[in-house]
């Protein structure tokens, strides 16, 4: 398919560079049966970034159509995305205290969002939460902490989080935790310690989700055989498909699948192509280099590192230094993942604002062609609204019911 050309304006808000498209892609006709379907569903992504915009941006605002960044609430009413976890994030580097109080203001800025939008957001921590606010036409804003170092190794700010509403928590992001071993980091504990195996524990008691996104393969071994409650991957693709330690091996996608979990697959373009990903390293470095690299030009403002990180690479892309990827990529990705795990296993993770987008997915109003590409591979309705969010709402019912058991299963966790 040839693509129509593009044009870019690069623009500078507050210090803040992001990218305006002048021409999106050619629109693709999305066939009735799959608006109805779309609406139909309980649409939930596991993963976006837009917190950094929150805190770190004054010129973003959620309220508004903006002509930057892949999220706000006029493109995910017009998306039809019901439900969305907001990531509280803090780069890997930063630790103890001052780490716990960044996430904290990260929380207080969804808490703030929701209250001052109330006719369009709820906060939401119970799958009840998440279908009473599609009932009452709004968007449930949920939470979780994307890195373990967060919680400063101390099992009582874990137990904070979920009284302020996470609902899971990424055991590691880019660097190795002093508990559990990153994908992306040099070994350090052969998964996780006992002290990581204990953190397993008690978000099973909690009722907040254990998140093997980012984690080691031993990492997710190690969190898959004490987890009582099936785990989830919040925002990973499949290696088999791209080559690269975020994404999960076929064998780790059967054992999520034998655990009850989901894979939420990620629509960064560096995770859904190998031809990208080969390319982006050999232009920029590996990906947590270039991040902080990114980091220490913005002065530490993680909305910065991540948006300069994101204009860089979709600027060389759609300029023709790096291999154009289409949206078309995240269906391969989710279809393969169907193969291996089975469809009550994979679900949607898209890393909205932290990530680049392929071109075809530039923001979350495109989020209807998925079920329509899925409808014309032969998905029934049914399978492709477990895909939507059936799924992991399941999951959630089954953490949930872990929890009520005081993080014992009372039954084989698997659906």
């Amino acid at each position: 398919m040839r693509l129509p050309q593009r044009l870019i304006a690069v623009v500078s808000v507050s210090g803040l560079w992001s990218i305006t498209l002048l021409s999106q892609s050619t629109d693709i006709q999305i066939s009735d049966r799959a608006k109805q379907l779309h609406a139909r569903a309980v649409v939930i992504d596991g993963h976006a970034d837009t917190t950094q915009r929150l805190v770190f941006d004054r010129t973003f605002n959620i309220a508004a159509r903006n002509p930057n960044g892949n999220l706000d609430l006029p493109r995910m009413k017009d998306g039809g995305l019901d439900a969305l976890f907001f990531s509280i994030w803090v780069p890997g580097d930063v630790t103890g205290p001052i780490a716990i109080k960044r996430a904290l203001v990260q929380i207080d800025a969804i808490r703030e969002a929701v209250r001052t939008h109330p006719d369009d957001l709820m906060l939401a921590t119970t799958v009840a939460d998440i279908r009473r606010a599609a009932a009452e036409h709004k968007i449930a804003a949920l939470m979780g902490v994307e890195g373990g170092h967060m919680i400063d190794r101390d099992l009582r700010v874990l137990r904070d989080f979920a009284a302020l509403g996470i609902r899971y928590l990424t055991l590691t992001h880019f660097k190795n935790t002093e508990w559990a071993d990153s994908s992306t980091d040099k070994p350090a504990h052969n998964g996780l310690t006992a002290f990581g195996k204990d953190v397993v524990r008690e978000l099973n008691r909690l009722g907040v989700m254990v998140d093997i996104s980012h984690v080691s393969d031993k990492t997710f071994y190690d969190a898959i055989s004490i987890s009582t409650a099936p785990v989830i991957a919040s925002h990973s693709s499949t290696r088999a498909l791209t080559n690269h330690p975020r994404n999960m091996s076929d064998d780790m996608l059967r054992q999520l699948a034998r655990n009850g979990g989901v894979a939420m697959i990620n629509y960064h373009s560096g995770f859904i192509s190998e031809e990208f990903r080969v390319a982006s390293e050999k232009r920029s470095g590996d990906i947590v280099a270039q991040m902080h690299a990114m980091s220490e030009k913005c002065g530490g403002n993680e909305a910065c590192t991540t948006m300069e990180t994101e204009r860089l690479d979709h600027e060389a892309m759609v300029g023709g230094k790096l291999p154009t990827v289409t949206w078309e990529r995240i269906v391969d990705h989710i279809d393969h993942a169907v193969k291996v795990a089975g469809v009550d296993h994979v679900g949607l993770g898209s890393d909205f604002d932290g990530a680049v987008m392929p071109l075809g997915m530039e923001d979350v109003s495109k989020l209807p062609r998925i079920a329509d590409a899925l409808l014309k591979k032969g998905y029934s309705e049914q399978n492709i609204d477990k895909i939507l969010g059936g799924n992991l709402l399941r999951v959630m019912e089954q953490v949930e019911q872990v929890a009520r058991n005081g993080g014992r299963s009372s039954s084989n966790v698997a659906p």
